[in-house]
């Protein structure tokens, strides 16, 4: 039986209408940590328009094959094994966005600054990256119930935290990317989306 996660199901229909505004002229997508597949599956189908390529740690590879198989559109490429913390990223040619959610938060600090230069290797001039997930701004939580996500991250693993927003920014400028948008999302998740200029 495929696993099913409650929070995908949830948020997929608010992340995809963002999505398509972000990604309008874009070709071909990597997903960094694509879980369960839910949302690979969902966003592939809904934007026909895009190559989907999702990718997940190899022990959890197995179980997100499984769902593409059984339940991907003819745009969405078999699962490739991929850690953010190993270089270079083993991708198809001509992506030309980043998607992920939901990870930057389980990360350790070390891995998400693998992240954002694992991005900044791929995204060509004009890429696209979207984050969806629960970001502090200027460390401060925006919710209490982000507050309390935050303790429960930490006692299941100290390295896991909600990630300032600030802090991501400044290391997407160092990869050369600019914030273009910040979007509100329900239950206190932003969805931040940064791009790459034209070369000049």
């Amino acid at each position: 039986m495929l696993e099913t996660a409650e929070s995908c199901e949830r948020n997929k229909g608010p992340i995809l209408e963002v999505l398509r505004r972000e990604f309008a002229a874009q070709c071909a997508v990597l997903e960094i940590g694509s879980g369960t597949g839910q949302h690979a599956v969902h966003f592939a189908a809904h934007l026909p328009h895009l190559t989907w390529q999702p990718s997940e740690v190899a022990a959890l590879l197995p179980a997100l094959a499984a769902r593409v198989r059984l339940e991907g559109p003819s745009n969405l490429r078999t699962p490739i094994p991929l850690d953010v913390s190993e270089h270079p990223w083993p991708v198809i040619p001509a992506i030309d966005a980043v998607f992920s959610a939901n990870t930057l938060h389980i990360m350790g600090p070390e891995a998400v600054q693998e992240f954002f230069r694992g991005v900044g290797a791929v995204l060509p001039p004009l890429g696209v990256l979207c984050v969806y997930g629960p970001f502090n701004y200027q460390g401060r939580y925006t919710s209490e119930s982000n507050a309390q996500f935050d303790l429960w991250l930490k006692g299941r693993d100290p390295r896991s935290a909600l990630r300032d927003f600030e802090t991501l920014d400044a290391l997407a400028r160092q990869q050369g990317l600019t914030l273009s948008a910040d979007h509100a999302m329900p239950a206190n998740n932003r969805t931040l989306v940064w791009r790459r200029r034209a070369r000049e």
